[in-house]
């Protein structure tokens, strides 16, 4: 098959965790920079990494790079590229655009121009004047960034932290990628504890429980791409095929995840049911300082309220105090606990292993890690 370019793209903070990602399944030639991880592969990798990738937001496929300064420039450089190598003459191909410290800030007249040049482009192909766009669906994304085109065709459709587990979520839910990249950055292993004493709507306990079972995450879920004559529908089996038989059944997993809201705790329950690790994990509805372990040796991943609204902020520092009390308890578990308080660690009353700057969605946030000691080698397996 002919090496194609692929963008798995990354919220910021996020990216070298995706690059691990990608290095894991395989591949060797990558790129990293702010907000995205390029590497070369072939056909098959788009459904392996749609299936497969954790902390990504899309895959994309890379169609070219150049500079462009004028609606000329812009129209000839994509007019020139292999359209009809991914298109066919009835497919779908919306444009959408971005422009960061560019010449051409019209994200409008861009989107106009690039959909204009690849339907040219088109025309010659297939010798016609028109077309239906009634078949399968090709997104394109125009992004320039200081006189920079990077051109784009979307493989994933909806956003990959949609695994199709999460039909309910609580106010402003955890999104399920970073979810996924808290537990990878921890280092949780399956053989360990963990708590998460703010569930919400379970995506710590269930992506962790994931993670654990070896589960893809995105097995459960549809692609764009699964309808694209380039990507024959038998890579698409081999892979989920291949997901499928990855799976560890025999794993014994210890998750505990707690709430002080029923109404949390229930809705965490139908997501974990839905993404089938509910064998995995025991919820329970409990205040934060009712949180025990008999276990020596454990994880505490969470995710506690920020205080982002008016007149929560005494609460939630209220809230950091007797965290840092509780889980002084559990003196030798590795603790990480994300947020945006840039006055955590005082109210906690503790400083942090290692911070990260990550975001949560548009907020951004610090993931404080506070590292337990390591067990003996003789205990590994029975924790």
């Amino acid at each position: 098959m002919e090496k194609i370019q692929l963008i798995a793209t990354a919220t910021f903070g996020l990216e070298e965790m995706v690059k691990l990602e990608v290095k894991k399944l395989g591949y060797e030639e990558i790129t990293v920079e702010n907000g995205r991880v390029t590497f070369n592969a072939d056909e098959g990798a788009i459904p392996k990494a749609n299936l497969w990738l954790r902390t990504a937001d899309r895959v994309l496929v890379k169609m070219g790079e150049f500079e462009a300064r004028t609606f000329d420039e812009l129209f000839e450089k994509t007019k020139a590229l292999p359209w009809e190598q991914w298109i066919p003459e009835n497919g779908k191909f919306p444009v959408t655009g971005k422009s960061v410290k560019s010449t051409l800030f019209s994200v409008s007249d861009c989107q106009a121009i690039v959909k204009k040049a690849i339907v040219e482009r088109l025309k010659q192909n297939y010798e016609v004047e028109w077309f239906s766009e009634e078949g399968p669906e090709f997104p394109i994304e125009v992004a320039l960034l200081k006189d920079v085109v990077t051109l784009t065709i979307d493989t994933s459709g909806v956003g990959l932290h949609k695994r199709g587990y999460r039909e309910k979520a609580n106010e402003a839910p955890l999104k399920e990628t970073l979810a996924a990249a808290m537990v990878l950055i921890s280092r949780w292993r399956e053989d360990r504890v963990l708590i998460d004493p703010f569930c919400g709507s379970g995506t710590i306990a269930i992506e962790a429980a994931m993670i654990g079972k070896n589960i893809a995450p995105g097995l459960e879920r549809s692609f764009v791409s699964e309808g694209w004559p380039r990507v024959p529908e038998a890579l698409w089996k081999e892979a989920r095929v291949e997901a499928l038989k990855a799976i560890r059944q025999d794993t014994d997993i210890q998750i505990y995840a707690s709430d002080a809201d029923p109404k949390a705790i229930k809705t965490a329950e139908e997501n974990a049911y839905q993404a089938n690790v509910d064998d995995c994990i025991t919820f329970a509805v409990q205040d934060m300082a009712r949180i025990r372990s008999d276990k020596k040796y454990g994880y505490i991943i969470c995710n506690p309220p920020y205080g982002e609204r008016l007149g929560e902020q005494k609460e939630v520092e209220d809230l950091y105090k007797r965290m840092g009390q509780v889980f002084s308890k559990f003196d030798t578990w590795s603790v990480y606990v994300i947020t945006s308080h840039e006055e955590f660690e005082r109210l906690y009353g503790k400083k942090t292993s290692k911070k990260r700057k990550l975001f949560n969605g548009r907020i951004k946030v610090d993931y404080y890690q506070f590292f337990g000691p390591k067990p003996p080698k003789e205990l590994f397996g029975n924790l």
